[in-house]
């Protein structure tokens, strides 16, 4: 097989291996459909009320729950990737499967790469496609509820910008998948390298870092770091209004300066080395 064919069966062993990875963004999923179902209820009773709002706040309130519903989903995709990554070189050398894997004909990079696929790839465009099936479902919902309620649907057709929505929650999926690539590349390389407790051995060398910091300088811009690092991909991707992070408009995508960022390709550059030195330790390791 050719190194394409060869990546692409390791990616879907690692989806066959790690149930986690589909499972808990559609138990998120599920979760969000019951919560917006129960709340339906009152949905003819809201939207009777949005005639008191201006236009700006009509939106809003319109927008807001399928927003929240994707916002839950990828929250989970998140998690699941930052444990999936923690466990993904550990594990095999935990269960000693790594002594079959390396028996194949497949190299410690594609293998490690494959690995690295699932929270940089895979899980973007799966939170995409679970996102869209969401919040079609709660459309269909709404208009059922409010067909039968006699309320109308209009309002929500009228405000409810669908088509922008998804372009601008795929467009999100992808810069957090590349503003969080180095952490996820620092959890692969801690994955690979761990004993035991792979994730204290994940937290410990920044916390003792910061401390460090904190005790000499009086300063904590490590700390800083790190949170923007994980919180920061909003801001740093969007044009964000002040007051609130709700995305409702594609000209609030900002690809250009998003691109053009000096942190985003430092911190690209950080995960290309912490994914080198996770193939090297792959290399080398033996089964715990």
């Amino acid at each position: 097989m050719n190194t394409a064919h060869t990546l692409y069966w390791s990616v879907r062993r690692e989806v066959w291996e790690h149930r986690s990875v589909y499972v808990a963004p559609l138990a998120a999923a599920g979760v969000v459909l019951l919560g917006f179902a129960i709340r339906s209820l009152t949905l003819p009773r809201r939207m009777r009320g949005l005639a008191a709002l201006d236009a700006a706040q009509q939106t809003t309130s319109v927008i807001l729950p399928f927003s929240m519903a994707a916002m839950v989903i990828m929250f989970t995709t998140f998690v699941v990737a930052l444990f999936y990554c923690l466990d993904a070189l550990y594990g095999e050398r935990r269960d000693r499967s790594i002594l079959f894997w390396k028996s194949l004909p497949v190299s410690d990079f594609t293998t490690v790469l494959a690995k690295a696929c699932i929270p940089l790839v895979w899980l973007p465009l799966q939170a995409s496609a679970l996102v869209l099936a969401t919040q079609a479902v709660m459309l269909v919902v709404s208009l059922v509820v409010l067909l039968l309620s006699g309320a109308g649907a209009g309002t929500l057709w009228r405000e409810l910008p669908i088509f922008p929505m998804f372009l601008i929650q795929l467009y999100g999926l992808a810069a957090h998948a590349a503003w969080h690539a180095p952490l996820y590349a620092w959890l692969l390389l801690v994955s690979a390298w761990a004993r035991r407790s792979p994730f204290l051995w994940a937290l410990l060398p920044p916390l003792a870092l910061g401390a460090l910091e904190h005790i000499a300088f009086g300063s904590s811009k490590l700390g800083a770091l790190i949170r923007h690092r994980v919180m920061g991909g909003v801001k740093a991707a969007f044009e964000v209004e002040p007051g609130t992070e709700l995305i409702t408009r594609l000209s609030q995508l900002a690809p250009a300066r998003f691109l053009t960022r000096p942190g985003l390709w430092i911190g690209l550059a950080f995960a290309g080395a912490f994914f080198a030195l996770a193939v090297r330790l792959r290399r080398q390791r033996d089964p715990i």
